[in-house]
């Protein structure tokens, strides 16, 4: 059985429309998500300022020298595609993500070593290390709650980079 080069185009144009148009109408959701920092020296900026991680007493938001931005806050439950890009032009970033039962609680965070203890915390996957300009995916399926999303890199997490998602029934 031979096929002619219209029937291949046409064969080959429906496969590339189900690629891209199935995981749409398979009910999934895309987070765009970006990881941003003030430049090289984000780290120093912060000065005697406490710590800005998720609960901990004294975070002045309004100080953060990086951070993560994610697209929405809120998505409904089920399967979920982070879709990440460091848009530093200086620093490595990842982004981490956990459940989180109570927001004022602050997560099981190691000053000494300067990151979230990843295991306590309840990782459920990362998009790990990537170099300025690097993106990255993490597909999960999600059920309702809070989960928080931030970068393990140390000082990062304490400096501000950290937010919430929303994930509802």
């Amino acid at each position: 059985m031979s096929y002619s080069r219209r029937s291949v185009v046409a064969l080959l144009a429906c496969g590339m429309t189900a690629l891209t148009v199935g995981p749409a109408l398979a009910g999934g959701t895309t987070i765009q998500v970006s990881l941003w920092d003030k430049g090289g020296a984000s780290m120093n900026m912060m000065g005697g300022t406490n710590p800005m991680g998720m609960g901990m007493m004294g975070a002045d938001m309004s100080m953060v020298t990086m951070g993560i931005t994610a697209d929405v806050t809120e998505v409904p439950a089920g399967e979920v595609t982070f879709q990440v890009v460091n848009d530093s032009k200086d620093m490595i970033h990842e982004m981490v993500l956990a459940p989180v039962a109570d927001v004022t609680t602050p997560m099981p965070y190691d000053a000494d070593l300067q990151r979230v203890d990843e295991d306590a915390a309840g990782d459920l996957g990362e998009v790990a290390e990537l170099d300025t300009g690097q993106s990255g995916a993490l597909t999960l399926m999600l059920k309702p709650g809070t989960y928080i999303l931030y970068c393990n890199i140390p000082g990062h997490y304490a400096a501000g980079m950290w937010t919430l998602l929303t994930v509802t029934a």
